[in-house]
């Protein structure tokens, strides 16, 4: 039972990884430019110019923002060459990459959001502000 729903989250899912036709398109098309640091995959066609395709499968969930920015230059063609063959230098002020966590539990919310886990029900939330009144 638990083969038959891995094959068919296969078939008809594309954000739990790559869908059938993907993984078809890569074995017989893809040439592997490198991984990211959060185990995401990175592929190319051997077309040559601007019809190249470049395509990502993803260590996970499907989220653009999950895509570093370094290989976000070369998967929107800004850059020829991939990551893994340039150098690059980082500035001491960069962080490192991670993905968009906006409207997760664990993203950011003001502090009279009812999404965040301090916040009391009790609390009143007009405390926080005060609401614009027409004249």
């Amino acid at each position: 039972m638990a083969l038959l729903k891995k094959v068919l989250l296969r078939i008809f899912t594309w954000w739990n990884g790559q869908t059938t036709g993907t993984w078809l398109y890569t074995k017989r098309f893809g040439i592997l430019v490198g991984t990211d640091s959060q185990g995401n995959i990175y592929y190319k066609d051997n077309q040559q110019g601007t019809a190249q395709r470049r395509w990502v499968i993803y260590n996970g969930e499907s989220e653009a923002s999950r895509i570093p920015p370094e290989w976000h230059l070369w998967m929107h063609k800004m850059v020829d060459t991939p990551p893994t063959e340039m150098t690059l230098t980082t500035k001491s002020w960069e962080k490192p990459h991670h993905e968009n966590l906006t409207a997760q539990n664990t993203g950011y919310a003001p502090a009279a959001s009812l999404l965040r886990k301090d916040n009391l029900v009790a609390r009143k939330t007009t405390d926080a502000y005060e609401a614009w009144k027409p004249e």
